[in-house]
This record gives structure tokens, sequence and C-alpha cells, in this order.
């Protein structure tokens, strides 16, 4: 009853792919899912709407990867966007192109993204069992046997490990499978929390709570060097920053913050002006208003929101006329457009962070099949693995691509 050609451990996208991919080549195919329900984070992704993936091609795709794009070159040349897309109109799933090359389903919906992949999977005969917790891996003399779950043990020549990593645990990513992993000598790179908001000293960011600015220019600072920067999209939110661009940063200052670095963040909020012309702007608005108050004009520089905290900060008048504001004065608010400064004292937890970094190390993984170069029959697929990426649907996309190849070298009669 309990024997199988394959067997997956976890039904988010990694293991419905390598499920689905193996039970295409012919075989008897088992996923165990520790939760009561499949897809539990992939439902949750993109607020909800799915970035399903990102139109880059393969060269443009892999620096978005980190620590080690290369690793997934081999993955990638298998299986790719268009073959994720493919599947997912087959199964009547129509897609959207927005900004930054992201797919997203037109009806901005990945409960049918999850729907999809379920019916595939279904229809090729796969059995799933959730609410069974794999509890170990059984090996002998360096070859698969199995898994004990549930206190029953169900045997396989082949074994794919797509457990996620530990990124909103709610949803079953509580680091499971670092500890199988761990248990049949495979080394792990420290999971950390990874496109994550982060928390600022100071009251500024809560005073701006809710402000979403676009099209501003983000800088890391790690103990005074420049280690990063960013554009487009941020959030001031009651503990501090975060937004997309904060998010892809986050990498570089959660590093930073547990080697007990300095972290900070200036927000450049006119890149499209350099400091000059951006002065001139200042002189000659302030020089046609002359008459109006500060605070007034200040409604043709910025969000109203940060009007009060600009006049506090730089401790200005903000009755004074315009024609009083002094060179000095003038220097000041031009320094802060361009240099909105954020101390940044910690990053929000794995609650929090859309993805884990860290993971199973990619030097004992084989990159063209995802097996374990450890223990024969043994594949990895996902976040489990010691790859991330930036937002965009990036990680979604490694998810199907390494879990497709996992899947991929079942071969009938192997």
């Amino acid at each position: 009853m309990n024997k199988f050609d394959v067997i997956v451990v976890g039904a988010g996208p990694a293991g419905l792919l390598a499920a689905g991919r193996a039970a295409e080549l012919g075989a008897k195919v088992l996923i165990l899912e520790k939760m009561r329900s499949e897809g539990r984070k992939l439902l949750i992704t993109g607020k909800g709407r799915c970035n399903v993936t990102n139109s880059a091609g393969i060269s443009e795709f892999i620096p978005h990867v980190f620590p080690n794009g290369r690793f997934l070159k081999n993955a990638f040349s298998q299986y790719f966007s268009k073959d994720i897309i493919e599947l997912l109109e087959k199964y009547k799933v129509e897609l959207t192109l927005e900004r930054g090359g992201r797919y997203f389903p037109t009806s901005q919906k990945a409960m049918d993204i999850l729907q999809a992949l379920l019916k595939w999977v279904n229809e090729l005969g796969v059995t799933i069992q959730c609410g069974m917790r794999v509890e170990k891996l059984l090996v002998n003399e360096g070859q698969i046997q199995g898994v004990r779950a549930g206190g029953e043990e169900f045997f396989a020549g082949k074994v794919i490990v797509a457990t996620g990593g530990k990124s909103y645990p709610a949803t079953g990513s509580t680091g499971d499978g670092y500890e199988l992993a761990r248990q049949v000598g495979h080394s792990i790179e420290k999971p950390i929390p990874a496109l994550v908001p982060v928390e600022t000293k100071g009251g500024v960011a809560q005073k701006l709570q809710g402000l979403n600015l676009k099209n501003v220019n983000a800088v890391v600072w790690v103990d005074g060097k420049k280690a990063g920067e960013a554009f487009g999209e941020m959030l001031f939110t009651h503990f501090g920053l975060s937004g997309p661009i904060i998010l892809t940063l986050s990498r570089i200052m959660v590093k930073a913050l547990q080697n007990d670095q300095q972290v900070e963040v200036t927000v450049d909020l006119k890149p499209a002006l350099d400091e000059q012309k951006l002065d001139t702007r200042l002189q000659r608005d302030l020089n046609e208003h002359g008459k109006k108050q500060l605070s007034n004009i200040f409604k043709n520089w910025l969000p109203s929101s940060m009007i009060p905290v600009f006049i506090e900060e730089l401790a200005l008048d903000g009755d004074k006329e315009c024609h009083q504001v002094s060179g000095k004065e003038r220097k000041q608010i031009r320094h802060m457009m361009k240099n909105m400064r954020f101390e940044v004292s910690h990053n929000r937890s794995f609650k929090e962070a859309i993805i884990t970094a860290g993971g199973i190390v990619t030097s004992e993984i084989r990159p063209k099949t995802m097996e374990s170069k450890l223990v024969s029959g043994l594949y990895f697929a996902g976040e489990i693995i010691d790859v991330d990426a930036e937002t965009g649907g990036y990680n979604l996309q490694i998810a199907y691509s390494t879990g497709w190849v996992a899947g991929n070298s079942w071969q009938s009669g192997s």
C-alpha cells in the first residue's frame, strides 16, 4: 500500500511541479503535505494576487538571484517562464503582463494558479495526503528508501524534498526540510529572513506611516560605506520602512545587522534632479511666491504628510514668508530632499519575510537534476535550496524550474 516510485515532501509550487512532471513520465507519485491543505503560501504571494513569473530571459534573470544564480542556469534551460505560462493557459488561467516584466493572473487571484496546478496533478493520478508531517528520511547505504510520516513508513526509490523555507511560518514553512537534510549529512547555510521590512530609529518613519512614495532612490550604507541602491516604490510603516525597493535591499541590511554593523538608508526624493537643478527650482519657487508662507510652498515639492515632518526635522518656521528663507535654510531643505536619512535598528521576523535566504548549500546538489550528491535518489526543490531572488516573480520561477527538473529525473522503468 505504501510503495511509490516517487515521494514528494511538500505541496507548494515546487512540490506540485515535481509531482506533476514525474507523473507525466509514468511514475506512481505520492505528495505528503503537513498542513491541512495544499499551497498555503502560494495563496498569499503577491498579496493574494500571485506574481506568477517574470518575462526576463535567462541571462537577465540570473543576476536577480543570490548568492549563486548560475547554479540555476541548467534548470532554467530545461523549464522556464514560457513553460509555466503554457501549463497555466492549458488550464484556462489567463495571465497579464504588468510593469517590471511581472506576470499576474488576469483574475488577480492566486487561488486560480493553485487550482490549475492541483487539477494538473490530479488528472495525472498523483496521490496527495495532507496533515502528514515527514519526520525522517529513510536512507540505507547512501541510497534513499523512503520517509517516515505520521508514524507510518512510505517507500520509494526517489524522494523530492520541497518543504519551503522559514518565512510565513503560519503557512507551514517552519524549516522542517533543513532538519531532514541535516539528518542525512547536508550542510545548511544559516536561514535568514529575506525580502523583509526593516525597523528604524527615531519617529520620522512612524510619523509618515502609510505614505507610499514612487520613483525614489534608496541607498543602503553599511558602516558608512555605500552597499547597495534601488529605484522605485517604498512605503513608510508604524515601525519603519517597507515596499519593493526596501525589500530588495533588505538582504544587504539583514546580513549587516547580523554582523552588528551600522546600517543606514538614505532616500533621494528627487532623483531626476541633481543638487544644482533642485537648488535652482527651490530658488525659483521661493522667489515667485515671496509672500506665501513656507509651509504652503512645500506643497509644490512634497506629499502633504511630509511637510510637517520636514519643517520639524529642520527646525524651520513654517509661517515664515518665502522671501525670508535664508540660503542656509534652502540648502538644508535641498539636502534632506536628496538625503532623507534613516538609521536601521532591526529587520522584521520570518513572519513578515516574503522568502528565506540560506538553505541547503548548492555545492551539495547536482544542478542538472537537483539530486543530492550525498544520498542517491534524494532530490531538493524550491526555497529549501540556498538560492533566493528579488521580488518580481523570480522566486516562484525558481520553485517551478527546480521542481520540474527534480521530477523530470524520474524516467519510466528507472
